[in-house]
């Protein structure tokens, strides 16, 4: 019974200590200040329920990063060098070096076969394939800029004209002359195309110059005579010349007796 009785006192001074402590608290802290930090308190709370778990930003930033990777490789797998077409003047080519990350440069092929690549200046171009044009470039970048090179040469479009012919002499139209691709231009067709003879001209002595490209002294030129009486007006087409690119027909004037 003692002990029981006890045991009500500890327990009734136990409560009147927790109360004074309660008591001390609230006189220490004021309301007013409890009051300001209540707003707070739940802008924290909400911030916290609205932050998504670390785990699914950090496995989406992953994901991310997986397919910007994986998107590189593709567009490389799908390109194939052209090793059959040979460049030439005029052409138009995009050139893309993938190290670099820019987006691929369109170039074109100048009259002199060359085309100006980025860090190197003017190379060569004309009679290579693009194969063969991004081995040359990928090999000459790695000696100087890269340490490792991956060059891209693709054509974009392809000069409609194979080359030029020249006229000169007693026509009524002196100039160049542009031959298409698959054309089958004859010294014959070409006087005609530029507006035909003269009132001068000698149809006997045309002449047609054929060199041997840029650069070729006069030894390596070939030279022909044509009688274009025989060609235009008798019909002998057999005996007709077919030109070249960068071949010179010459028509000279015939002697006038008076």
């Amino acid at each position: 019974m003692e002990d029981r009785i006890l045991k009500m006192k500890n327990k009734s001074q136990r409560s009147e200590v927790r109360g004074q402590r309660s008591e001390v608290l609230w006189s220490v802290v004021p309301w007013s200040a409890v009051r300001a930090l209540f707003p707070l308190l739940v802008l924290v709370g909400t911030a916290v329920a609205q932050t998504p778990p670390a785990s699914k930003t950090q496995s989406s930033a992953n994901a991310a990063v997986t397919n910007a990777l994986s998107a590189t490789p593709a567009s490389l797998s799908g390109y194939v060098a052209d090793d059959k077409y040979k460049l030439r003047a005029g052409d138009k080519v995009s050139l893309q070096i993938l190290e670099d990350r820019d987006l691929p440069k369109s170039l074109l092929v100048t009259d002199s076969g060359e085309l100006d690549a980025p860090y190197l200046g003017r190379v060569a171009a004309a009679d290579k394939t693009c194969k063969q044009l991004a081995a040359e470039l990928k090999a000459q970048l790695e000696k100087e800029y890269y340490y490792r090179a991956t060059v891209i040469i693709a054509l974009d479009a392809a000069n409609k004209h194979l080359g030029r012919i020249y006229v000169w002499g007693q026509v009524r139209n002196q100039g160049p002359i542009d031959i298409a691709v698959n054309e089958n231009l004859t010294a014959g067709r070409a006087i005609l195309r530029a507006g035909g003879f003269g009132d001068f001209a000698n149809k006997k002595k045309v002449k047609v110059v054929r060199g041997g490209g840029a650069g070729t002294d006069a030894a390596g030129k070939q030279s022909f005579e044509l009688n274009m009486v025989e060609i235009l007006e008798e019909g002998k087409t057999d005996k007709d010349l077919l030109l070249q690119p960068d071949d010179f027909i010459i028509v000279p004037s015939r002697l006038i007796n008076f």
